[in-house]
């Protein structure tokens, strides 16, 4: 079994409010990248990835006047792609929504929510993602009121060797926008950092709810954060992706990610990256490890690779012209590739 997550820039840009391709030569989201080039590119690179299920980030969004899965298993039909059937959660208002695309042939996927609903007024423990979780950040005896501006996409899954729960996510980004001069700045980026954390708590108490079921569990996405990633992190003493690894815990309560667990164990070498941003202000790309493929433990046995598609740093990316320029051009982000084999792991 083949599972992906790929973060897809401007998906949404591709298509009209009907859900058909915009085939043309008008601009795409992408820097001088025309919405034919990047339709062509991604449906390449999709080919080529032939995976049974993935995690489309920002997928193309949904409203009262588009419809974000329809429109990605349409551009499935145009390139013949096996994982055909869109599988959608809750819907956001960031143009940018969590579907996963999957094979029907394979595995049946359906949405499946777990957490109590909650109001404004918001509950703590782990209300269901579409909510408000309440919880102290800094310690002042006032809860926080936190939301997910994408609310992660909880899917069960039902394969031949058994069935399994996935959880797809798209963790707010760090950055402070917005941000005049450089305290601005600073508070901004502390409070962005410290609810992206909360986020990640709250994923992490979902993923004990899970091990505490004895569900084998993935839980893939972009997460616009890792080891080392901001100056911020030293403030609060670790990063989300930790947090939600459960770095700390006994074994069979971590989830595991090797790329992941490369960049913690030396935060001075070279690490591996599924993202690259090109920098106007500095005339140059940044680099960076955003996107995970997390796994419990009990699916580790079945674990026989993960690959980062990356047109530089992968032999065979890098080998093929073709498929690299198309890696480029499709988006800023590159598929994180997770292979299963074998039943063992999964109950039946």
């Amino acid at each position: 079994m083949r599972i992906a997550t790929y973060n897809v820039e401007w998906f949404a840009n591709l298509f009209d409010d009907d859900g058909a391709l915009l085939d043309d030569d008008g601009w795409s989201g992408r820097q001088d990248v025309t919405r034919s080039a990047q339709i062509a590119a991604l449906g390449y690179v999709f080919q080529a990835l032939d995976v049974d299920a993935v995690l489309v980030v920002e997928a193309p969004d949904s409203s009262r006047h588009r419809n974000g899965a329809t429109a990605l298993e349409r551009f499935a039909m145009r390139f013949g792609l096996r994982a055909r059937s869109a599988q959608a959660g809750f819907t956001n208002d960031t143009q940018q929504e969590l579907i996963l695309l999957y094979d029907p042939d394979v595995m049946s996927a359906r949405h499946a929510p777990i957490g109590a609903a909650t109001g404004k007024k918001g509950r703590d423990g782990a209300p269901r993602f579409d909510g408000t979780f309440r919880i102290d950040l800094d310690i002042d005896a006032t809860e926080d009121l936190v939301r997910f501006s994408k609310p992660p996409l909880e899917v069960a899954l039902d394969t031949a060797a058994g069935a399994l729960r996935l959880i797809g996510v798209h963790v707010k980004s760090k950055a402070p926008h917005g941000a005049r001069g450089d305290d601005e700045l600073m508070r901004i980026a502390i409070a962005n950092r410290r609810k992206q954390l909360a986020q990640c708590i709250w994923l992490r108490a979902r993923v004990d709810h899970h091990l505490d079921a004895g569900e084998p569990l993935i839980l893939l996405g972009d997460f616009n954060d890792g080891p080392g990633l901001d100056e911020y992190e030293k403030l609060f003493g670790r990063s989300g992706v930790e947090i939600v690894l459960g770095k700390d815990l006994p074994p069979d309560r971590q989830l595991f990610d090797p790329h992941a667990r490369r960049a913690l164990q030396s935060r001075i070498a070279a690490q591996p990256t599924t993202a690259r941003f090109y920098l106007r202000d500095e005339n140059r790309f940044l680099s960076a490890l955003l996107d995970y493929v997390m796994i419990s433990h009990d699916l580790r046995p079945r674990a026989c690779g993960w690959r980062i598609w990356h047109p530089f740093d992968d032999p065979d990316c890098w080998r093929d012209e073709t498929l690299g320029r198309a890696l480029l051009t499709a988006s800023d982000h590159f598929p994180v590739v997770l292979e299963l084999e074998g039943p063992g792991g999964l109950s039946p």
